[in-house]
């Protein structure tokens, strides 16, 4: 091709929008829009597509500060019942079943009357209309501009609803707490169209002056993967991290896209068997009723992930999410063995679940004495001080072929002690006593221990 018909050819292909969004889990997208239209010095009007409806228009902000936004118009989509009213006098089709349409004439769209070929009516929709392409628009912004000067395209963004992401981690356990871990983001549209867009995604809590409106249930089927590894950048902003994801993205409503934020890791894990304790948290601890001293609680299981700094894994904050725990059985299948959600993590800080609950490791918890006692005299105007003593006997039993550890922990606020146990208790807080209690391999520990709180 002669280099002037090509440069004839370029000049006179249409340049499409270019497209960035800012996705965050919440729902809000910060999106930005380069059209190429050239701005003229003084007033412009520009039209345009956004790709959703819903947009407010006081949101709508030019990106370029030698241009003023004057004024912006917002106009949703067509609906159904619009383009019935524009109709009105007009012949449709209507579909009814697979391969059957009728045709007939709207006499009015509210209320309804169709009249027939043969000048019966009828008084409800004859079927799902088909319309002329004229009488459906898509979602407008028409936006006013003043320009200082003379401009090749108009940046322009808005901040808008309609897609969220969410993070999910896949941990497969390993012998000698080791496991390796994968991280993907699905990011899930609920009204937002847009092609070939550049992505960030935003991890972080920002402040919502704007009432969040209720999601639309997404439609799962036809959701894409993308296979892009260990190539999501990213990057502390304000208070918050961006992962700017390595290839543009063809977001349409209703079809989740998941991506890789990064390839699969190496970490330490550790697994714990914590057994919460029955003290209110506050006032007193109250007397069981006799015959009704034994209690079965459920011991819970916890993992920690190490994430230390200056590792592949530990170097990487890690967003909110949902984590998966593997583990492979005899035949060498991966099995679930625990699920958890997570919070945004920062680099360097272990990440601690509790998975779920001990199938094997079960405990039995009763109160085996309780007293009640004034403290000093009443003082006037005020409750007397009382000193309530409780003692409880702790029974650990564990199935597994290997001895266990489990952490019995009691959490109470205000002036308590533990006065007696016969394991040594560790104060982990002013409000937290732990026992550590080893439990043999199919067998069975007795922990006793006696709390005094006071008034």
């Amino acid at each position: 091709m002669a280099l002037g018909a090509l440069a004839l050819l370029l000049a006179t292909t249409p340049a499409t929008a270019q497209t960035s969004l800012s996705i965050y889990s919440d729902g809000r997208v910060v999106v930005r829009r380069t059209l190429p239209r050239a701005l003229n010095k003084g007033r412009n009007v520009v039209s345009f597509d956004p790709g959703s409806s819903g947009i407010d228009p006081g949101f709508v902000f030019a990106l370029d500060s030698d241009v003023t936004i004057a004024s912006v118009i917002a106009r949703p989509a067509t609906s159904r019942s619009d383009a019935l009213e524009q109709a009105v006098g007009s012949t449709l089709d209507f579909v009814r079943a697979k391969g059957d349409t009728v045709r007939a004439t709207v006499v009015r769209n509210d209320p309804p009357q169709y009249r027939l070929p043969d000048n019966r009516f009828l008084l409800v929709i004859p079927g799902e209309p088909l319309f002329p392409k004229e009488l459906v628009r898509a979602p407008t912004l028409e936006v006013t501009l003043d320009a200082a000067r003379a401009k090749p395209a108009a940046d322009l963004a808005w901040v808008t609803e309609g897609v969220r992401w969410s993070a999910a981690y896949q941990v497969v356990l390993e012998a000698q707490d080791r496991a390796s871990i994968t991280g993907t983001a699905t990011v899930v549209s609920q009204g937002l169209s847009a092609d070939s867009a550049s992505v960030q995604l935003v991890a972080g809590t920002i402040a919502r002056t704007q009432p969040q409106p209720q999601p639309l249930a997404a439609r799962m089927a036809g959701a894409v993967a993308l296979g892009a590894v260990d190539v999501v950048t990213e990057g502390a902003i304000g208070d918050v991290h961006v992962y700017t994801l390595p290839n543009p993205l063809t977001i349409e409503a209703g079809t989740p896209v998941s991506v890789a934020l990064f390839s699969s890791v190496r970490t330490t894990t550790v697994r714990e068997y914590v057994l919460p304790g029955l003290l209110p948290f506050q006032g007193y601890p109250g007397a069981v009723v006799i015959g009704m001293g034994s209690d079965r609680v459920p011991v819970q299981v916890w993992y920690t992930l190490k994430h230390t700094q200056g590792t592949n894994f530990g170097d990487r904050p890690l967003p909110a999410g949902t984590l998966q725990l593997f583990e492979r059985d005899a035949a060498g299948h991966v099995q679930l063995v625990g699920e958890a959600a997570t919070r945004h993590t920062a680099a360097g800080a272990d990440v601690r679940v509790q998975t779920g609950q001990a199938f094997d490791v079960t405990a039995i918890k009763v109160q085996t004495d309780f007293s009640e006692q004034p403290v000093g005299p009443a003082q006037r105007g005020q409750p007397a001080r009382r000193r309530v003593t409780a003692a409880y006997r702790v029974t650990l039993s564990n199935a597994k072929p290997d001895a266990v550890t489990v952490d019995v922990r009691e959490v109470h606020a205000g002036q308590w002690s533990v006065i007696t146990s016969s394991v040594q208790s560790e104060k982990l807080s002013a409000t937290e006593v732990r026992f550590r209690v080893t439990v043999p391999a199919r067998g069975e520990t007795t922990l006793t221990y006696t709390v005094q709180v006071d008034s």
